[in-house]
């Protein structure tokens, strides 16, 4: 029912305004995620038997950066850069660093390789020059997670914030840096007319077997 909505509010994207055009995005991704993940979840369980984990966490309830990043969202990503990323450079780092220290420079090192790995997505995606934009955006939030760990190990407990600040402080500078960062991509390489049309695609083979281009099929919706 949400994507229906939105496929109806992209009928009028002319008219919306930028920062309401990247407040969809933002739903819109989140719901493509967990249903896509949760069909393939749903079909891993019917053919081979396995019960795939959640993949999200209801991360619209996260109370921190290190907990919406960690425990909360796209939680197949995070358990692929765990032992792939983080766990390598903090073993290196030990080396030189003590182990408060070595986390920092692991943490920092698996948002760079998420945000690069998300350039190569967004460049297959609209085909545009890489403007590095995203990449910067998990920059950053690599550099706010390791000063998030840094305040809590100095603080510990005595100084904690409630839910009811630190939720709202938290999904607020997610939101804030993805209007800067990452979503101005998607408006310049209109992503949501590509998807519909890539869809569009799909279901004329599934239909009719007919193998047609996106390019050379029109979106039903725009």
């Amino acid at each position: 029912m949400v994507l229906v909505l939105l496929l109806k509010i992209y009928e009028y994207g002319g008219q919306l305004h930028p920062l309401m055009k990247m407040a969809l995005f933002c739903v819109h991704i989140y719901v493509v995620l967990d249903v896509g993940l949760a069909m393939v979840a749903y079909l891993a369980r019917a053919i081979v038997g396995f019960e795939l984990e959640p993949q999200f966490d209801e991360p619209y309830l996260a109370t921190s950066l290190q907990d919406f990043w960690g425990k909360r969202w796209n939680l197949m990503v995070t358990s692929i850069l765990h032992p792939t990323v983080y766990l390598p450079v903090r073993s290196i780092s030990g080396r030189f660093l003590s182990r408060d220290l070595a986390s920092l420079p692991a943490v920092t090192a698996t948002f760079i390789v998420s945000g690069l790995m998300h350039e190569l997505i967004f460049y297959y995606l609209g085909r545009l020059k890489p403007t590095w934009e995203v990449t910067w955006f998990f920059v950053i939030h690599g550099v706010l997670v390791s000063m998030e760990l840094v305040v809590k190990r100095a603080v510990g407990e005595r100084l904690c914030l409630p839910p009811v600040v630190s939720a709202p402080l938290a999904l607020g500078v997610v939101m804030a840096t993805s209007f800067w960062l990452f979503f101005p991509p998607f408006l310049r390489c209109e992503t949501e007319l590509r998807s519909c049309k890539e869809l569009a695609a799909f279901m004329e083979l599934v239909v009719r077997g007919r193998f047609v281009g996106p390019n050379d099929i029109s979106c039903p919706y725009y």
